[in-house]
């Protein structure tokens, strides 16, 4: 996108993350996506008079992760509080937050050219615990399933100098809450929500509310920053507000509030969250190997495009961690994935373990005898003996397969009106290997030489 020189862009977010717990964040109702509406609600989350909230502590254990990983000076002391609204998505007239003394504060994340494609560090103002609100789907219908699901809303300074920036950090920030299962991470479904910020040449800032993936975020960005921009140019003055984008354009949606417009309170019946200084130590020593550190050790080795798809692939990094052989690493891509993408199948690891991977790259035959043994595998799975015989290691299947077509022109001619001619073809292979070497592989050989 080009920026003009004239209009400086300004912009901070406002992350709003579904935390991955079973249950709410205040009842004992599930989390679950997908179910029929309002079928997962409590008397609490409906607002019913006498009810009152209990704290889910899996959601504070996993904020405090989040914030851990952001950087971010975990509090000793926190409180939640009402942050008053009448709208129909939360019916208890308030949404309960964090707004005086948050779970964490002064955090950052650092963007780095090699990995996001930009260098910059974006600074964290805070990470609170709150709770998610309905949803309406329509004039009729609100869905209070989502009502009390855990959320952390993350709030970064106004530090984003353009979109490419934005982008970066929304990505890794992803990248982050996924890997350490604080969030499914999931933008479509709406884990994760974005609401941006924006200014030009520091006028009033416009809110552009509940972003639900990378693109939408680009787009309304670059519309939002050239509305701004005309605007100026035509005498008229940004007026503070809240938007909404509608896959074209933003539309004004309502002036921007203040936080006296909310008339937050302290809320009384939920207990100080004191956080002993040696629980936050705890808890950083207790962290798995977070993103960038994976990719910096497995790009010692590999393309950061094959390091970024092991990633964001679990499982497989899994997989390549315990097949780690660095000089025959391409073989789990080329080889290994090639071949589950070609049969059009799920990778699963328990087909051929990384051991029996690493038997069949040393099996003393030629590189498409091996395809055709991982080939087999994955149609037919079982043991490497059953497939390929290890006392047969010197018959070459290419040349026995091409020595057998030339011979037989007059049975290939007959192919395509005839395929049942190929197993004449293969019985003759067979014979001559005394059934060393496995039917499928031979015929895997056959149908490649024939292109059939």
């Amino acid at each position: 996108m080009k920026y003009n020189p004239k209009y400086i862009f300004k912009c901070g977010l406002e992350i709003h993350t579904q935390l991955k717990t079973k249950y709410k964040l205040f009842s004992l109702s599930q989390t679950s996506f997908g179910d029929s509406p309002n079928t997962n609600v409590s008397f609490f989350d409906l607002g019913l008079p006498g009810t009152q909230p209990k704290l889910n502590t899996e959601a504070l254990y996993l904020g405090l992760i989040a914030s851990k990983i952001l950087n971010c000076q975990i509090q000793p002391y926190s409180t939640f509080d009402r942050k008053h609204y009448f709208y129909p998505d939360q019916p208890l007239g308030y949404q309960i937050t964090q707004f005086y003394h948050p779970l964490s504060k002064n955090g950052y994340l650092k963007l780095n050219e090699k990995f996001d494609g930009v260098d910059k560090t974006i600074n964290i103002q805070q990470i609170q615990l709150e709770q998610d609100t309905g949803k309406k789907y329509n004039d009729k219908t609100i869905d209070y399933n989502r009502n009390g699901i855990p959320l952390i809303e993350v709030i970064t300074d106004p530090d984003f100098e353009n979109i490419d920036q934005v982008q970066s950090f929304v990505k890794k920030y992803q990248t982050l809450v996924t890997h350490m299962s604080v969030c499914a991470g999931t933008m479509e479904t709406g884990a994760i929500r974005v609401d941006a910020n924006i200014s030009v040449n520091d006028n009033s800032r416009v809110e552009i509310k509940n972003l639900g993936s990378s693109g939408e975020i680009v787009d309304a960005l670059k519309y939002e920053y050239n509305r701004q921009i005309e605007a100026l140019e035509n005498g008229r003055s940004i007026i503070q507000e809240t938007r909404n984008w509608n896959g074209k354009t933003t539309e004004s949606s309502r002036s921007k509030e203040d936080a006296v417009d909310y008339r937050y309170v302290p809320d009384s019946e939920l207990p100080v969250i004191r956080i002993d200084e040696s629980m936050s130590e705890d808890i950083g020593k207790e962290l798995p190997e977070l993103p960038d550190d994976i990719l910096t050790r497995l790009t010692k080795s590999l393309e950061l495009k094959y390091a970024k798809f092991l990633l964001n692939t679990p499982e497989l990094l899994q997989y390549y961690d315990e097949f780690n052989h660095s000089d025959k690493n391409k073989w789990i891509f080329q080889e290994l994935l090639g071949q589950f993408s070609k049969l059009d199948k799920q990778f699963d690891s328990n087909i051929i373990p990384p051991k029996t991977l690493q038997e069949i790259i040393n099996l003393n035959c030629p590189l498409s005898e091996k395809r055709n043994v991982v080939r087999e595998m994955i149609l037919n799975p079982r043991p490497l003996s059953e497939i390929y015989k290890q006392d047969s290691p010197n018959i070459n299947i290419d040349q026995l397969c091409n020595d057998i077509i030339n011979k037989n022109q007059h049975l290939v001619a007959k192919l395509q009106i005839q395929p049942s001619v190929l197993q004449s073809l293969i019985g003759q292979a067979m014979k001559q290997t005394r059934g060393k070497i496995h039917a499928n592989i031979i015929k895997g050989k056959f149908i490649e030489l024939l292109k059939l």
